[in-house]
């Protein structure tokens, strides 16, 4: 195994960076960490999705520590909504490594991605055009259930799916990002163990090392901004993240 004193510190910059601002992203709007670093390492790394997925969701099981400890301090969790989508979301999770390891998931990707769209611009257009209510959810446990499939399989889903159904729920969105990026550490350990299993244990990366730096410097950073950001205005940024990262995707997906 390569030591980490061996490691090139010039090689791991760019990589640091990325983790960095995709955790900060992802810590204050509650998604992309996983969208932005998995299409890093499969588009220009070139690491087969499986492999991506792993490597990914092994360092998100680091940020999301971080970054669920940062959450809690700042008062950002509802516990019993963070109990309703626990369980659910690591069944789904495990699921869908399951099945990542032994099927081609190229062809459900197109649909999840232009579902998100139709989400993103649904959120940002109630965010520009509406003032937010607050309301219980509905809808959690399936949420939950089907974010941490699509996670699985996508190397980043739960936040989209899930932070982005619950604002349409109309939770508070401080409350929504804090929940979600706290389960999400249940999840991404329990997924990161499945695809270990099945994939055996395998040598950390550059890329992998270096985002896991940035992730972990920007967790806390990332938390106290969702504490910060008015109401309205992270419906707008959450909105056109999830619009500008689906489509990105999804014109990957097609075309390639």
């Amino acid at each position: 195994m390569q030591a980490l004193t061996d490691l090139d510190f010039a090689a791991l910059l760019p990589f640091i960076a990325v983790g960095f601002g995709a955790q900060l992203v992802d810590g204050a709007l509650g998604m992309a960490f996983g969208v932005i670093c998995n299409t890093l390492l499969v588009a220009v790394i070139g690491l087969p999705p499986a492999r991506a997925s792993a490597n990914v969701h092994i360092v998100e099981t680091f940020t999301t520590a971080v970054s669920g400890i940062s959450h809690a301090l700042h008062g950002n969790i509802d516990k019993r909504l963070f109990l309703r989508l626990l369980v659910p979301g690591i069944i789904g999770g495990v699921t869908g490594a399951f099945v990542l390891t032994n099927i081609d998931a190229a062809t459900i990707k197109p649909f999840v991605l232009g579902y998100l769209i139709v989400i993103g611009i649904y959120l940002l257009v109630r965010g520009l055009l509406f003032p937010p209510k607050v309301q219980k959810p509905k809808v959690v446990e399936p949420l939950g259930l089907f974010g941490g499939f699509l996670d699985a399989m996508g190397g980043g889903g739960w936040g989209p799916i899930v932070t982005s159904n619950l604002l349409v729920q109309g939770v508070e969105p401080r409350k929504v990002v804090g929940t979600v990026n706290s389960v999400e550490f249940f999840l991404t350990a329990t997924v990161s163990a499945a695809f270990i299993y099945h994939l055996g244990l395998r040598d950390f990366a550059v890329a992998t090392v270096g985002l896991l730096i940035g992730g972990v410097i920007a967790a806390p950073l990332g938390a106290l901004m969702a504490k910060r950001i008015p109401m309205k205005v992270m419906l707008i940024l959450v909105g056109a993240v999830l619009t500008i990262t689906s489509t990105y995707g999804f014109i990957r997906a097609v075309l390639i």
